[in-house]
């Protein structure tokens, strides 16, 4: 149907958006969370709370954390066209699937660079193919030094090929600052076609 991909940095809004594009398209909507829980973390708790607390309460909420790829997957393909939903985000999901696969990275790093380069192409794809109005977020990071953790670096890349691609393809895309959404298919001018 439609993908609205919206990106930005922390706190600049970019979910307040999200649940706002959502209401917008009068549809059915549903939540899809993907960060995984932490219940020792309290803090991390009291972020996801916020979340909870800033979308509607009728809306349908799906985690992702524990759900198997192909189960993810299927939310997208299995869709209604009369139905939204939102992504809320992919720098959480690629967290999961990084930690699900952490003992890789001190065997092989390119290997599991690369398996997480296709998982999130396979993820990427579910989105756009989806035959619902799709609204998704996603953190934009990488504005600053190289890390120095293997771990941070290996996300740091893989999530700005996926953001990429997910960007190049999007119906509309949106970077949020500082509260304020800027169209940057019209304010901006894309680099390349080409996979990242």
């Amino acid at each position: 149907m439609a993908v609205v991909f919206i990106t930005g940095p922390v706190r600049s809004g970019k979910s307040a958006f999200g649940v706002r594009l959502a209401l917008e398209s009068r549809r059915e909507v549903t939540y899809i969370a993907t960060a995984a829980g932490e219940p020792e973390d309290i803090e991390w708790r009291a972020r996801l709370m916020l979340h909870v607390r800033d979308r509607p309460a009728a809306w349908r909420t799906v985690e992702t954390a524990g759900m198997t790829r192909d189960a993810q997957l299927a939310l997208f393909r299995e869709a209604l066209p009369d139905a939204c939903l939102l992504v809320d985000a992919l720098g959480t999901w690629l967290a999961a699937r990084i930690a699900a696969q952490i003992d890789l990275l001190e065997i092989d790093y390119s290997v599991l660079a690369a398996q997480l380069d296709d998982e999130a192409a396979e993820f990427v794809d579910a989105v756009l193919a989806s035959p619902a109005y799709v609204v998704v977020v996603s953190e934009q990071i990488g504005w600053d030094v190289v890390p120095v953790a293997a771990s941070a670096r290996l996300f740091r890349d893989a999530m700005g090929r996926m953001v990429q691609r997910l960007a190049r393809q999007a119906d509309r895309v949106y970077l949020v600052v500082a509260g304020y959404a800027l169209d940057l298919r019209s304010a901006g001018e894309l680099i390349s076609s080409d996979d990242p």
